[in-house]
């Protein structure tokens, strides 16, 4: 099984979001953003309002009700999530999560960006 995000329970969205972390010093709080530009959960014949983000994989799945949506015209164009940490052990947990829906959607996904040394593409 790979890794999903649902607005609708049992419904995988298609738009892969664009995600931002931001942590504490400690590392041990934080957050992830989520930008789902144009997501099919705002189509007009979706099942209706959603009440959170689902992050679902074969360790079960995390929750966030921290759900908006960015208007442009007065049209939802955009849905903004965020999924909070306060555990070292919730983090790790995101982590793994994150991996397994990078690899299931073909995506490139770095889990250390504190490295300072640039990525070289061989000749």
């Amino acid at each position: 099984m790979g890794a999903a995000i649902q607005f609708f329970r049992g419904v995988d969205e298609p738009v892969v979001p664009d995600i931002r972390l931001t942590r504490s010093r400690d590392g041990r709080t934080g957050q992830a953003l989520f930008v789902f530009d144009e997501p099919d959960a705002l189509a007009p014949e979706s099942m209706g309002d959603i009440t959170g983000m689902f992050l679902v994989d074969e360790e079960g799945e995390l929750v966030t009700r921290e759900v908006k949506a960015r208007f442009v015209n007065g049209k939802a164009s955009a849905l903004e999530c965020t999924f909070t940490w306060k555990s070292t052990e919730d983090f790790d947990r995101f982590m793994r999560f994150a991996q397994r829906y990078a690899d299931s959607h073909d995506l490139g996904f770095s889990g250390n960006k504190d490295d300072d040394q640039p990525e070289q593409d061989e000749a």
